[in-house]
C-alpha cells in the first residue's frame, strides 16, 4: 500500500499500482479526466508536492511538452501508485460546469 494525500482533502492508504486518477476519484480528489486515460486532454493533470515518480512515459511526456507544462505538470492517468504521493489536482470536475468528469477509466494504463 502507498499513502496518496491530496492537498485540502486528506491522506489515503492506496493499493499498489492504482492508477493515480482512479486512486484520485475513490479518494475525493475530483479530478477531471476528458480523454478517458489516454494522454490526449490533460485535463487531469496534477502538481506534484511530494513523491513525484521519476519515470515518465514517452505518451505523457510528449502531450505535456505539447503543452508546455512539462515540468510543472504530470498527467494523473499515466501514473502508477507504486509510492507515497502528495499531490493537487489542478482541474477538480466540481467547479467546471461540465456535465461530468470524462469517461470511465480502465484499471490500467493503454500502451502507446
Amino acid at each position: 500500500m502507498s499513502q496518496l494525500t491530496i492537498e485540502g482533502i486528506g491522506t489515503f492508504e492506496v493499493a499498489e499500482n492504482k492508477r493515480l486518477t482512479i486512486a484520485l476519484i475513490e479518494n475525493g480528489g475530483d479530478p477531471l479526466h476528458r480523454c478517458g486515460g489516454n494522454a490526449r486532454c490533460t485535463t487531469c493533470k496534477v502538481q506534484f508536492l511530494a513523491g513525484e515518480p521519476a519515470e515518465m512515459n514517452e505518451a505523457e511526456k510528449n502531450k505535456l511538452a505539447e503543452r508546455g507544462l512539462l515540468g510543472e505538470y504530470r498527467l494523473s492517468c499515466q501514473i502508477l501508485c507504486s509510492q507515497d504521493m502528495h499531490v493537487k489536482v489542478a482541474n477538480p470536475f466540481g467547479p467546471s460546469g461540465l456535465s461530468d468528469a470524462g469517461p470511465t477509466l480502465s484499471e490500467t494504463i493503454p500502451s502507446a
